[in-house]
């Protein structure tokens, strides 16, 4: 093990939390702090755009950890931001004006919804990343009324049903000519547009927002064709920017987040990312990648603590198959590998039914991704033969089966 006597986590996330727990386990006996700028103790972020608006979660059953804190011998520093990190004197600076001396860096800062340009600040319109952000949005929605959900993409297609779920007039709004047409391919976004609109969901896709209406409050939203959808809540859902401004003029590299080598370091010795927030390079898709799922929080906390810990030139490479999932209505989507549009693209189920599909994602041959609809099992087979390297071919027979 590296030497090392200060170690400090920046982000109280999924990640953070996680590398925090993976050091103590790794027996790392220093002193050991973790920076969040909420002043909650971490939670889990999925069931915000779900369970939570819906009323069925309360904050509670979103804690991320169930045992004491004290059994981690961490320092906990909540509700400050980091806003600065010098890699020569090995110093992060606070939003309160405190400097933290450390050894050890992992970052795991997460990132801030992305907002449109020109939104206007009103009562009425959100954005979803935080617990707060997602009361806020659940007291609007308990006011009834009729409801705009911007994107569609997963964090947005989630709102839209869980609006929907209680009973609220929806439209959903996509720029692209399908839901999830950039990450999944038109094909598939179309069967997921025909579950929206099977529940009621008005799905405008190949539509950008022009301007927002209302003097105090939301009152609706002009399309670029000139349509008036008029709405008393809007959520915009258009993906997340990673929180990396606190790390410019550092010497870090940044290129779509922490920009790190295959075993999660940084450009500065003896600092690692995880998360939402770390660019990687992963051999096993020879490509370079930032994910923003669960899974592959947790799974990078390992790893990063691993290559933070690890003796000189034996940290190993983080070979991931992603792994993503999303809840809607009664339908549990989830999704393995990298797919895109360019890929061929392989479908076992009804497409016009849409609750029970497979589709298989194939690159020169190759099985790169794959997407299920209510079919965990097969998930699962499918992730281990992505991470074999194994052929289309062989997924066929997993798929058809």
């Amino acid at each position: 093990m590296s030497e090392m006597s200060r170690i400090v986590v920046v982000g109280a996330s999924l990640a953070g939390l996680r590398a925090v727990e993976f050091i103590r386990r790794a027996k790392f006996d220093g002193d050991l702090v973790l920076v969040g700028d909420e002043a909650r103790l971490p939670y889990d972020r999925p069931p915000l755009s779900k369970e939570v608006l819906r009323e069925a979660f309360d904050e509670q059953r979103l804690a991320l950890r169930r045992k004491s804190y004290d059994d981690l011998h961490a320092e906990l520093i909540l509700g400050q931001s980091a806003v600065a990190l010098d890699t020569a004197a090995r110093e992060i600076g606070l939003a309160d004006g405190r400097t933290l001396p450390f050894d050890g860096l992992v970052i795991a800062t997460g990132g801030h919804a992305r907002s449109l340009p020109n939104q206007p600040d009103l009562a009425g319109l959100h954005t979803l990343r935080s617990f707060d952000d997602a009361m806020s949005i659940r007291a609007s929605l308990s006011g009834g009324g009729r409801v705009a959900v911007i994107g569609a993409g997963f964090i947005g297609a989630e709102v839209a049903a869980s609006a929907r779920q209680l009973g609220l007039e929806v439209t959903m709004i996509e720029a692209l000519e399908t839901p999830l047409a950039q990450s999944l391919g038109p094909r598939l976004g179309r069967i997921l547009q025909g579950i929206h609109e099977r529940h009621g969901v008005a799905v405008r896709c190949g539509s950008r927002v022009q301007r927002f209406r209302g003097a105090e409050r939301i009152s609706g939203v002009v399309l670029d064709d000139g349509t008036r959808v008029d709405c008393d809540t809007v959520v915009v859902g258009i993906g997340m920017t990673p929180a990396v401004a606190w790390l410019e003029g550092s010497g870090i590299k940044l290129e779509d987040g922490v920009r790190c080598d295959e075993t999660l370091a940084t450009s500065a010795p003896g600092i690692v990312a995880a998360g939402d927030v770390a660019s990687w390079y992963n051999p096993l898709f020879d490509e370079r990648m930032r994910i923003e799922h669960w899974t592959n929080a947790v799974e990078q906390a390992r790893h990063a603590v691993g290559t933070l810990l690890a003796e000189p030139g034996e940290a190993i490479p983080f070979e991931s198959v992603p792994l993503f999932w999303s809840d809607q209505y009664d339908v549990k989507i989830q999704g393995v590998g990298r797919p895109k549009p360019t890929d061929e693209l392989l479908l076992f189920g009804d497409e016009a039914e849409g609750d029970q599909l497979v589709a298989l994602y194939g690159r020169a041959g190759r099985l790169v991704g794959a997407v299920t609809f209510n079919q965990p099992p097969k998930l699962i087979r499918l992730r281990q033969l992505i991470a074999k390297r194994g052929s289309l071919e062989d997924a066929k027979e997993i798929a058809a089966t």
